[in-house]
């Protein structure tokens, strides 16, 4: 361990014998993630050899943060307000303050459970619960529809012409002209929803892999961080586009399960109808943002900003996304 390292976790050990009664250490230290601002770390709470609490850090080292997410702190309080209000998330034990010596983040009791969605789709385990996890999926964003938005902290209000706006933007800075896009775009300028009366929390990315899953189904929801105040049916068309479906195309939701299913479940929960027109929309501009997304992956590819094979997977992804957008627009997806 080098000596960033050794600061590190001398850090996180002192953080944690304060906050964590009876705590004296902490143990099995290990990385899940680390991105280009943001890291995510498992460890143990212990006393001695005794755990005593199971925990999962985020952080960012230098306080930075995408401008499309929420700070840490404001993260930590959006989980905070939802604990206890029938959306199933982790508890928030501690947000991280400057004599911490961590950066910006925060703590959350680590929930175990399952969170690679192609294990979730395939293995044994989660096969008595596969035929029930579209109607989870409904019920847990019925739930959050009826969140009191003025509980929260000051989220951003996205409605679709804000997003779609911004989408075209960061698609003209490409420089790259992609006529299935374009159609995409002129079909979205086209088909335009009618404003809400009442609009609601938005997780933002609600699809496989930002869920934690055991045998009886969803544990709990992860990643709040591009959370806002916007359209239901945005969450709804999400985790029905076929990215999150891993294979499974004729299982739109998720790869397990139907709209029918997610629909019914949603309506039973939030007591709104939804209308699945207003659904469809949403899927054609959520895999047309997934499309401009990949495709931006290219250049950070050729520019060296990031050479991983991970990116230049992604950029080829295009072609992919292209025909699942051609699919979706003529009503064969």
């Amino acid at each position: 361990m080098n000596a960033m390292d050794n600061s590190f976790s001398h850090a996180l050990e002192t953080m944690t014998a304060r906050i964590v009664p009876g705590a004296r250490g902490i143990a099995n230290l290990r990385r899940l993630s680390a991105g280009a601002t943001l890291e995510t770390w498992s460890f143990d709470a212990v006393d001695g050899e005794r755990v005593l609490h199971p925990m999962i850090l985020r952080r960012s080292p230098g306080g930075l943060r995408s401008t499309e997410s929420l700070s840490l702190e404001a993260e930590a309080e959006l989980i905070r307000v939802l604990d206890g209000s029938g959306v199933p998330v982790p508890t928030v034990v501690h947000t991280l303050m400057p004599a911490d010596n961590l950066g910006d983040g925060f703590l959350m009791t680590r929930i175990e459970g399952e969170t690679i969605a192609r294990k979730v789709l395939r293995d044994q385990e989660f096969a008595g619960v596969r035929p029930r996890l579209a109607a989870q999926f409904g019920t847990i964003r019925g739930t959050m529809t009826n969140v009191d938005t003025a509980r929260l902290p000051p989220l951003p209000f996205k409605p679709a012409e804000i997003i779609v706006a911004r989408l075209a933007s960061r698609y003209e800075a490409l420089g790259v002209a992609r006529p299935v896009f374009d159609l995409a775009f002129r079909w979205l300028e086209q088909n335009a929803p009618l404003p809400l009366d009442k609009y609601s929390l938005v997780h933002g990315d609600y699809r496989n892999g930002n869920i934690i899953f055991g045998a009886e189904g969803v544990r709990a929801v992860l990643d709040w961080e591009v959370a806002h105040i916007g359209d239901p049916a945005e969450d709804l068309a999400w985790i029905s586009t076929p990215p999150w479906r891993f294979g499974e195309l004729d299982h739109p939701v998720g790869g397990v399960g139907s709209r029918e299913q997610l629909f019914e479940a949603y309506q039973a929960a939030s007591g709104e109808r939804i209308d699945p027109a207003r659904v469809h929309y949403w899927e054609i501009l959520g895999s047309l943002r997934w499309g401009v997304s990949c495709a931006s992956m290219l250049e950070w590819f050729t520019s060296g900003r990031d050479p991983s094979v991970e990116r230049a997977m992604i950029a080829r992804r295009v072609s992919e996304n292209e025909l699942d957008l051609m699919r979706i627009l003529t009503g064969t997806n």
